[in-house]
C-alpha cells in the first residue's frame, strides 16, 4: 500500500496501444496487485474485437467493445502504453500524435525503440520511458530493465517503478545498455526453455518417460535458480560446491567445456543485443524515408 500512496497510481487512466501478452502481464499486474482498478485501464488495438472482448471478460478492462472510441481512451489518458508490434510502431506513434499532451507518461516495450525515436515520433520532448520486460512477467516473475528521458519526472519515475514491481523486479538503467537487457534478460527466458529441452531430451534417450523428465528438469532448473537467490552465493561457487573431482557431475561439465557452451551461451546473448540494435535502427530508417 505504500507504493499506492507515494504514486498515486490508484486515480490515474491508463491506456494501452497494443493489447498482445505483454500488454496482458502488465495490467494482470496491475489489477492482482490492487494498484489499478480495472475500469481506469484501457486497451486498444487495430481490428481485433474478439481479444478485446476475452481482456474484457477476464479483466474488467475497457475497450472499444463498452462503446468509447480509442481516441477518447487516448486523450483521457496520464499514462499510454506503447506495446505494439515494433514493425507497426512508427506508423502506430505518429498516428496518436495529434491525441497527446506534454502531461502524459509513454511506456514504451518495444524491442530496440529508442526515446529519441519516440520523441520525433510524438513531434518533440515528452516524458518517454523505455521498458524491457520479459515474459515471465506473466507469472509475476519478469525481469525488466527500465530508462528514463530527461523529462520524466520523479514522480512519474515512481509510478514506472511501482508499476513493473507488480510484474517483478527491475532495474534503471542507462539506455545505451538497453541492448544488453534485451540479450540478457528479455531473450533470456528462451535460452532456459531451450537448455531445458535439451536435458528432457536427453533424460527421455536415458530411459525416462517423458513425464517423469519433464519434472525432473522443471525443479532441477526451480530449485537451482532459487538456490542463487536463497544463498546469495555467486553460481560459479555453487557449481563448484556440487563438483566433486572425478565424479559424474565433473564428467557433464568436462563435455560442455569441450563442446564451448560457454563461448556459445556469451555469443548467443552478444547476438540478441546486436538484433535489438538492428530493429531499433530499421525502426528509425522507416521514420525518416
Amino acid at each position: 500500500m505504500s507504493l499506492l500512496t507515494q504514486t498515486g497510481i490508484a486515480s490515474l487512466q491508463l491506456c494501452f496501444y497494443g493489447a498482445g501478452s505483454m500488454a496482458e502481464a502488465i495490467v494482470r499486474g496491475l489489477i492482482n496487485e490492487k494498484l489499478v482498478e480495472p475500469k481506469r485501464i484501457s486497451m486498444l488495438n487495430r481490428q481485433n474485437a474478439e481479444r478485446l472482448t476475452e481482456l474484457n471478460e477476464r479483466y474488467g478492462v475497457q475497450t472499444i467493445v463498452q462503446g468509447l472510441n480509442n481516441e477518447v481512451y487516448l486523450r483521457d489518458a496520464d499514462i499510454i502504453f506503447l506495446a505494439m508490434k515494433p514493425k507497426d510502431a512508427a506508423e502506430a506513434i505518429a498516428s496518436i500524435k495529434p491525441l497527446t499532451s506534454p502531461k502524459q507518461l509513454f511506456i514504451s516495450v518495444i524491442a530496440g525503440l529508442s526515446i529519441s525515436a519516440i520523441e520525433q515520433l510524438l513531434g518533440g520532448k515528452a516524458s518517454v520511458v523505455r521498458a524491457m520486460p520479459n515474459t515471465s512477467s506473466t507469472i509475476g516473475l519478469g525481469a525488466t530493465g527500465i530508462s528514463y528521458s530527461e523529462n520524466v519526472t520523479p514522480q512519474q519515475r515512481l509510478l514506472t517503478e511501482a508499476i513493473f514491481s507488480s510484474v517483478g523486479i527491475n532495474a534503471v538503467v542507462d539506455e545505451s545498455l538497453q541492448q544488453a537487457v534485451t540479450g540478457v534478460s528479455g531473450s533470456g527466458p528462451a535460452y532456459v526453455y531451450y537448455f531445458m529441452e535439451s536435458m528432457i531430451a536427453s533424460a527421455i534417450q536415458l530411459g525416462l518417460s517423458e513425464e517423469a523428465a519433464k519434472e525432473l528438469v522443471t525443479q532441477t532448473v526451480l530449485g537451482a535458480a532459487e538456490m542463487v537467490r536463497y544463498t546469495g552465493e555467486e553460481p560459479a561457487e555453487l557449481r563448484r560446491k556440487v563438483t566433486s573431482p572425478n565424479g559424474t557431475t565433473q564428467a557433464a561439465l568436462e563435455v560442455m567445456a569441450e563442446n564451448s557452451f560457454s563461448e556459445t551461451i556469451i555469443k548467443a546473448v552478444k547476438r540478441s543485443a546486436e538484433r535489438a540494435g538492428e530493429l531499433g535502427a530499421a525502426i528509425e530508417r522507416s521514420i525518416t524515408e
